[in-house]
Parts: C-alpha cells; structure tokens; sequence
C-alpha cells in the first residue's frame, strides 16, 4: 500500500513525464517547475517521509553536474582549435572507397571521436562534410545522416566521459556507498555492441535508409535563381501613398520585396502594409522573369538603371544556403517578427523545415527551435558573416576554424589527455581531472570565460537538478524501492538458473529505453538508476550490473528522432520522416538489448 507522500511524488513524476511527451513546456521548464512544487511539499506540517528543504537543496553538491558541465567547456575547446575539423576532413578523400567503405570510415572516427567529447558538436560539425561528401558520390545525403547520428552514440556508450548518461550514473552510484564507474568500464559491453552495430550498418543501412531530399528540393528550379536588386519609386510615381500590398507590384509574380530604404535607414514596420513614398528605395528579390516585368511597372526605376544622381548598384544573385539552429544559439525561442530577422542577418527565410514538415507558411510568427533547419536567401556577404557566429550553423560547406586558434590544439590536446588518463589511472575522480582541465584552458587563453560560460547547455543542467531533486524525493518516500520491489516479484517465478535474474533484468532495460526514447537520456537516467540500485539491494546483490545496463539503455536511443540530441539535428537536416528512424533503428535497439542482456550477466555476475 503507497504512503500519500509516495501518492504525491508519483503524482509528480507521472506529471512530469506528461510534459516531457506533451512538449508544450521545455524540458528545463518542467524540470524547475517540479522542484519547484517538491520545496513547496517541504513546508507540509503533515509529511513524514517527503525530502526536506536542506536534502533537496543537498542535489546542488553532486559533483556529476560540474563534471558535465566542465566537459561542455572541453569539448568547446577542441572544436574552436580545429582538432575535430581536422579529423573530419579526413572523410574528403576517402569517397572512392564507395559508399560502404565511407561509412565504415565515418562511423569509426565519429564513434572514437564521440567517445572523449560532447556529441553534439562532433555531429554539427561533421554534418556539412557529410553533405558535400553525398554530393561528391551522388548518394542522397539520408543515407549518410542517421548513420552519423548512431556513430556519436556508438562512441557515446563506451566510455565514461562519452556521455553525460554515464557520468550522471556513475555520481548515483557512487552516492549509494558503491564504487564509481571507471573510465573504460563501459568499453567491455560497447565496444562488441559497436562492432555489430557497424556490421549492421554495412549491410543493411543502404537498402533500409530512405532516399530523402534536402529542404532545397522543395524550391523549384526557377525559384532557385531569383535575384537581388534594388529600386526607387519616382516623383509622381502611381505607387506613393499606396502599401505595397496595394500596389501594381505587388501583382508582378516572382518577385519580393525584402526590404524598404527610406533617408537611409531600413523601415522596420511590416513591409507589406507601409504606405510608399517617394524616394524610397526596395530591395528586391526577383526571379528571372519577375525582373523583366519589375521593370515595367510604372514609377518603379530599377538602380541598375538609374543615372540621374544616384549611385548605380549592379543586381547579383540572390545565394540560397541551408541552415541549422545551433546549440549555443541565441536566437532559439524567438520569432523571426521578433528577431527582426532580415534587417539583423541581411538574409531573408524562404522556409522551415522541423521534425519532418516542411513550413513556408506564416513562418514570421513560428519561435524557432534548436535544431530547426531554415532555407535562406541573402547575399555572398550576409552568408559569411552568419559563418562566423553561433546562431546559425550553414550546411554549405564544412566549417573551417581561424588559423589562429590553431596553435592551441597542443594544449587542448594535451589537456584532454591528461584528464582521461588521471581518471583512467584513478590518479583523479571525473570532477576533479576535468575543473582542472578547465583551468588550464582558460590560464592559457584557449577561452575566453564568457566563451566557455557560453559553451554550456545550461538547460540539460537544469534538466538534471531538476531530476535528481525528484530522484531525492522517490528515495525518501519509498517510491524508488517500492518500484523495485515490482521488479524484484519477478524472482519468485522460481525459473532455472539465473533465468529470474535475466528477466529481471531484461525488463529493467526495457524500461529504460523505451523511457529515453521518449524522454531525455538524462531524465532516464537520473530516474532509473536509483531503482537499479534499489532492485540490487531488495534481491541481496551487487546492483552494478542492472546499473551498466540502465547507462546502455539510457543511450541507445535509435529508433526515434527525439530521444537523442543528435538524431533531432540530422531528422531536420535530412529531411527523414519518423518513421524512418524506427525502420532503421529498431533492428539496432534490438542488437543492444539481446547483446546487453547476454553479455552484461558474463562481464558483471550478479
């Protein structure tokens, strides 16, 4: 029978899982909003077992946090150094290997790479290689994407610091009195995973993977060439005091108007409803044929044309440039209205493509979302200086990091050695190896403190407070054993051998991910591993390996696009569908659940 207090937090927890589903609310936002409620429930005169103020407060102290956040900085290091632009430019030869051969190539060197570093910028970077190697062997980029996706998770699964997953378990158990993961410990059950994973891949990826076009494909070829140019309406032109919504040009087909010049300075109110006056300068962007019948309209004089005072401007070619919302973006949750998007970029969104639709409708009003892909339209100058921010990661080309940065590399290098071997040689806890390493990147100017502030995904931090303040909670109450203890049941089917033990820990995997493809890895992970710990303890034995098994689960996120990071960037850029992930992915989600459940009783007895 459940206490009220176990009631209340299992209330909570199913809430949270709601909203975590539903996606109305951030995942951060829903993380602070139950700790939130939990401090609230500390100032009940009537509780007994619900976490006090100062043991909620207490998940401040777990270390694995800092750790996460600490590799955040590191990881940042690397990329702004070049070293993992070197390594992917390694791929560019290699496409007369042919397309199997590219892919072993790539999904091994993603997989080592993604086994010392943050994911998510291994795949954005090596995202645009991918694109110009698909090009280069006249393969659909789709056959390509997801297998980049699954390589950083491959890698992830391997090592202690290749996800956050695994430095979250490891700081639980060491929280529960056992010894904390080592940093190749997971290696003995990832690594043959991996192994048949690639195999998989080899042989089936072409035939499952889906031909699918990227977010240009649905511009048709007379769209692709529009052009730029500029105009001015005349004296005693038809169109003054007339919107442009009103106006005869607004009649001409294949035409836009990007933007209104008025003493110089850009009209910041909607375009299509100012009133026009004379002198005002357009900018235009026309199609081939809308430019013939711009020029017809009375009172419009195209710039190119004008030699009456005014300086000549010559039309250009409008570039057209796909785009990804990057994880350090700051224009994430804004709408393109707010943004004011073409007078702060020089660049115009001709559409959005999220989770497998394609949006060119009332885009000004759409915020936009981390891993969104946007189809833009701007000039060679716009695109260069969006190059060189974080806000939009281009898929053009592969990201080239300043020469000047470059020299660091050794020291980034040796840092990153450095932490992995002091943690490897248990000469450093996790935490301790990498604040040290953050130290010396910032003494030696690799960051800068607001670069490497801004490096963190503060939300997947929040994220994991959030969650073990209602981890805390399910441990004082009860709740985490009493689920166990669901578990646990299963030992009384009185099945030969260690049969018990295998369901047990079959269904405990299951659990977990069927959790984190739905959920976060970290949210999993924080919630699963505290029972793993109590199963353990209800059955009499060591819980280490229902706890190697929730860090397997918690990762191997394939077949959907929104249980992994990655697979949300590559869903977008790809133009997959959701189902396609689950075609591709299930097989793979059911490699890792046999391999585990086989393996993991052999390499951890009970």
């Amino acid at each position: 029978m459940l206490s009220w207090e176990e009631i209340f937090v299992l209330f909570v927890l199913l809430a949270a899982l709601v909203s975590f589903v539903w996606e109305r609310i951030p995942t951060d936002m829903t993380a602070i909003l139950v700790f939130g409620i939990l401090i609230l429930a500390t100032f009940l005169p009537f509780s007994e077992t619900l976490p006090s103020l100062e043991e909620l407060l207490s998940v401040f102290s777990n270390p694995a946090p800092l750790a996460i956040g600490a590799l955040f900085i590191l990881s940042a290091a690397l990329e702004k150094c070049g070293l993992i632009d070197n390594l992917a430019r390694i791929l560019d030869g290699l496409t007369k290997l042919g397309y199997r051969g590219l892919l072993v190539v790539m999904v091994i060197l993603v997989a080592l790479i993604s086994a010392f570093i943050n994911n998510t910028p291994v795949v954005v970077i090596f995202m645009p290689v991918v694109l110009t190697l698909a090009k280069k062997l006249k393969t659909p980029a789709s056959k390509l994407l997801i297998p980049l996706s699954y390589a950083s998770i491959f890698g992830g699964v391997c090592t202690l610091v290749g996800t956050s997953t695994n430095i979250l378990a490891s700081g639980i158990i060491e929280a529960g009195g056992y010894p904390p993961l080592s940093m190749f410990e997971l290696s003995k059950v990832g690594v043959p995973l991996m192994g048949l994973s690639i195999l998989y891949l080899v042989l089936f990826a072409n035939r499952q993977l889906p031909v699918r076009e990227t977010l240009t494909s649905i511009l048709s070829d007379e769209e692709r060439k529009e052009f730029f140019t500029e105009a001015f309406i005349r004296p005693n032109s038809a169109l003054i005091d007339k919107t442009f919504r009103n106006s005869d040009l607004q009649k001409v087909k294949g035409v836009r108007l990007l933007e209104i010049i008025r003493n110089g300075v850009a009209v910041e109110e909607k375009l299509a409803d100012c009133t026009l006056m004379a002198g005002d300068r357009l900018v235009l962007a026309c199609r081939p044929s809308g430019f013939v019948q711009a020029r017809s309209v009375e009172g419009l004089r195209l710039a190119v044309e004008e030699r009456e005072g005014l300086e000549t401007i010559s039309a250009h070619e409008g570039a057209i440039v796909e785009g990804v919302i990057g994880p350090r973006s700051t224009i994430i949750g804004k709408t393109i209205h707010e943004l004011n998007f073409r007078q702060r970029f020089r660049m115009i969104i001709l559409a959005i493509h999220r989770r497998g639709m394609n949006m060119r409708e009332r885009i000004d009003t759409l915020p936009l979302e981390e891993g969104d892909t946007i189809l833009m339209m701007g000039t060679d100058q716009a695109r260069e200086q969006i190059r060189r921010g974080d806000d939009i990661l281009l898929l053009d080309r592969p990201h080239t990091s300043p020469k000047d940065f470059r020299k660091q590399a050794p020291i980034v290098m040796g840092t990153m050695i450095g932490v992995v071997g002091s943690v490897s040689l248990n000469i450093l806890p996790i935490t301790a190896a990498a604040i040290i390493g953050v130290a010396i990147i910032l003494l030696t100017g690799v960051l800068r403190p607001k670069e490497a502030y801004a490096s963190i995904d503060w939300s997947i931090l929040i994220l994991i407070y959030g969650m073990l303040g209602l981890g805390s909670a399910m441990g004082t109450t009860g709740l985490s054993n009493h689920l166990a203890s669901l578990l646990a049941g299963l030992d009384n089917l009185n099945l030969p051998g260690n049969w018990n033990l295998l369901l047990i820990l079959a269904c405990l995997y299951l659990t977990s991910t069927v959790m984190t493809e739905i959920l976060s890895n970290n949210a999993t992970v924080v919630l699963m591993a505290p029972i793993a710990i109590h199963l353990g303890i209800a059955l009499g034995i060591d819980p280490r390996p229902f706890i190697i098994a929730v860090c397997v689960a918690s990762s191997a996120s394939f077949s959907t696009p929104i249980g992994y990071q990655t697979n949300t960037y590559v869903y977008s850029v790809g133009g997959y569908r959701f189902a396609d992930f689950a075609r591709i992915g299930l097989p793979l989600n059911t490699l890792y659940f046999v391999g585990t459940v086989i393996l993991v009783p052999i390499l951890w007895s009970f």
